[in-house]
């Protein structure tokens, strides 16, 4: 199987941008869509309609924000001419059954779907530090390495079907915001007993109860007062509804998972709309008692 020709790229924002900004500098031709004009990174040719990056590249990657959007882009791709053969890789967050629909709408038309999401953030977007999750085959993985390692760190192939990928990303995203809440309410404590936050931090990050949050939010986001994640809350509150969805569906224990909903739920209430998510902290010290 020869390297793909020609590179596509739909979908500019929070992630997208810098993910396609790393392609553009590789030795692929890179061509990007976005409905809002002039994302474009530089090196990159910038098409004026989604029809446009289709007919001219023969790998494309989405990077959408949910999945309704994805499937309507799905449904307008396989109803395009000469689609037979190329190959789509959707790094968008969307859940396990929408992935599915979008396999099955592009497989269809003769297209190899790959369900492909990625995690680590806008910061990990921005260094080339993010971790793709790959689900589909790894013939297909093996002849798009050179350009996956572009913007990635990490590469794992997790299963050949669509909606494996978008498991594992749903539950570390999960385990991402369980993480980020109970390590704002377990500060909090420290904080009422007197102790100030970075004493709290340097225990903790070298003891059991170390996980993301206290590694890398609170020191870098919440202790400075910039709040700069990278990622709003309700994208994450988005991702903690959607594991509870299919954890329902798969049938599996999830006494934490809901609980972990409700707080998101009420975090995204609480906050204007594209506030980062490390805010979370905010939002439940305000629910301290006096």
């Amino acid at each position: 199987m020869s390297a793909p020709t020609t590179i596509g790229f739909v979908g500019l924002g929070q992630m997208g941008e810098p993910m396609a900004a790393f392609i553009a500098r590789g030795e692929t031709p890179l061509i990007c869509y976005d409905r809002v004009p002039g994302r474009a990174p530089e090196g990159a040719i910038e098409a004026g309609e989604l029809a446009e990056v289709i007919a001219r590249a023969d790998t494309i990657f989405l990077s959408l924000p949910d999945g309704k959007i994805v499937n309507a882009v799905a449904a307008e791709i396989a109803a395009m001419d000469d689609v037979a053969g190329k190959v789509i890789i959707d790094m968008s967050t969307i859940g396990p059954a929408a992935a599915k629909e979008a396999a099955a709408t592009l497989t269809a038309a003769g297209m190899t779907f790959i369900d492909a999401p990625v995690s680590g953030g806008r910061q990990g977007a921005l260094k080339a530090s993010i971790t793709i999750i790959w689900a589909g085959p790894q013939a297909e993985m093996a002849r798009h390495r050179h350009i996956i390692d572009l913007f990635c760190a990490n590469a794992f192939h997790v299963g050949d079907q669509p909606g494996q990928g978008q498991a594992v990303k749903l539950l570390n995203n999960f385990l991402s915001a369980t993480a980020m809440a109970a390590s704002s309410e377990a500060v909090l404590f420290g904080l009422a007993h007197g102790v100030d936050m970075k004493t709290i931090l340097d225990v903790v990050k070298v003891s059991t109860g170390n996980n993301t949050a206290i590694e890398d939010k609170f020191p870098r986001r919440i202790l400075t007062g910039s709040y700069d994640a990278g990622f709003f809350a309700e994208l994450l509150n988005k991702d903690v509804r959607l594991y509870n969805q299919f954890v329902q569906e798969a049938g599996t224990s999830n006494l934490i998972g809901a609980r972990v909903a409700e707080v998101w739920q009420q975090v995204e209430e609480a906050l204007p709309p594209q506030s980062d998510f490390t805010r979370v902290f905010e939002v439940l010290e305000k629910r301290t008692l006096p």
